[in-house]
């Protein structure tokens, strides 16, 4: 990533993404910064953080009498009132911001969230290809494109973003200690399983398979089934075949060995067999009665038909 080609972003984002706020937090941004060969700078400290991303180049981060080695797609972190400098002998290509938090305007969880960041042990993160890396240079990318539709819009959201980003790369543990992160619920993993074997029901659809696309254990993926619709995995996905059967059978031209091979049937006898045994009538028969009554539901036994 060539910086001299983006040090216009830096202008576009001082004028729309220099006031952030969202969800309890509010962000007051002092700068943003481009920066394609950084040397050497005098000790010095800030009000405010301030977090530099190295886009290329290596050189060194001195805080409170220890030095950190940097180099490219690392990002260092620097505290409130704690005096630093950045030294490189051949230059670094640095992208910086600067921000603090408007306690007046933020929570007091965000309050708490800043406090423990101010305290934070590791000032120093490698972030390849992590979220920071990428939302930064994203944020960069579209600073210069402002005759894009959304700009103005699309700008102040991803640099509220990257800021979060920053904030817990530099706080992991804050956050958990004052966010709670739920977990999946069985019902959310019941409705994503849903739709995998909607999606592939011509496949063999084994409790091991979903189970792995879900990555979870198969018996715990068996507990969701039978506490949310009362009926085993492979009960349900057995009855999903049948419906989707039935709707091709009604609404396409589709052979019966065709129907039967979409629908993940090893054979069409024991396509036949199940579907006989489960709608009551068999697939030809249930094919007929649509056709020559023009029937639109069908329950076991029972056809209505349509009402003109």
């Amino acid at each position: 990533m060539n910086l001299n080609e983006y040090t216009s972003g830096k202008i576009t984002l001082n004028q729309y993404a220099h006031r952030l706020a969202h969800n309890g937090a509010s962000f007051y941004v002092h700068y943003w910064g481009v920066m394609p060969k950084h040397y050497d700078n005098m000790f010095h400290k800030h009000s405010f953080f301030e977090v530099c991303f190295v886009v290329d180049g290596e050189g060194e981060y001195i805080e409170e009498g220890c030095t950190y080695p940097i180099q490219k797609d690392m990002i260092f972190f620097s505290r409130p009132d704690v005096l630093h400098q950045i030294s490189s002998k051949d230059g670094l290509s640095l992208l910086y911001v600067a921000f603090e938090l408007i306690e007046s305007e933020s929570n007091e969880e965000w309050i708490k969230i800043m406090d423990d960041v101010r305290n934070c042990n590791e000032i120093i993160i490698d972030v390849n290809n992590e979220t920071p890396a990428l939302l930064w240079k994203s944020l960069l990318i579209q600073s210069t494109k402002s005759e894009q539709a959304f700009f103005e819009e699309m700008i102040p959201n991803l640099a509220y973003s990257l800021i979060l980003s920053l904030v817990q790369t530099f706080s992991s543990r804050s956050f958990n200690k004052h966010q709670h992160h739920t977990p999946k619920t069985a019902s959310s993993l019941f409705n994503i399983a849903k739709l995998y074997i909607k999606d592939n029901l011509s496949q063999p659809l084994r409790l091991t398979d979903a189970a792995g696309h879900l990555h979870i254990s198969g018996r715990h993926l068996s507990r969701i089934f039978v506490s949310e619709v009362g009926v085993s995995y492979s009960e349900f996905v057995q009855n999903e075949r049948i419906q989707r059967a039935a709707t091709l059978l009604k609404t396409t031209d589709l052979s019966i060995k065709d129907i039967s091979e979409e629908t993940g049937f090893k054979n069409i006898h024991y396509f036949t067999r199940v579907f006989t045994s489960t709608m009551g009538i068999s697939p030809g028969r249930f094919r007929s009665i649509y056709i020559d009554s023009k029937a639109t539901t069908y329950t076991k036994g029972q056809v209505q038909k349509q009402v003109r």
